[in-house]
């Protein structure tokens, strides 16, 4: 299934992974029902899905409304990507 993927341009041409690196690898991994291995190659993809989730939801469903779980989930997901991230390049290693 990798060989399907599209590769990250930034890890391509600059050498180095961005914020959303491992997110496809993750999603396949949830796929094939290996939830704990995709939280380990990028740990905010279940905050990420549920983002997705509900936007879609609010697409779909125009009678309620989820603006405030939406807001919430977009914070939330910003802050453990960045967080994440900073964390598997700068302070795994210390």
């Amino acid at each position: 299934m990798e060989e399907y993927m599209i590769p990250c341009p930034t890890k391509k041409f600059l050498g180095i992974d961005c914020f959303g690196c491992g997110t496809q690898r993750a999603i396949a991994l949830i796929l094939e029902g290996k939830f704990i291995e995709a939280f380990n190659m990028y740990p905010p993809i279940y905050g990420v899905l549920l983002l997705l989730f509900f936007t879609l939801l609010h697409f779909v469903d125009k009678q309620r409304k989820y603006h405030k779980i939406i807001l919430f989930l977009g914070i939330f997901n910003a802050i453990f990507i960045v967080s994440a991230y900073f964390y598997k390049h700068f302070l795994k290693y210390l």
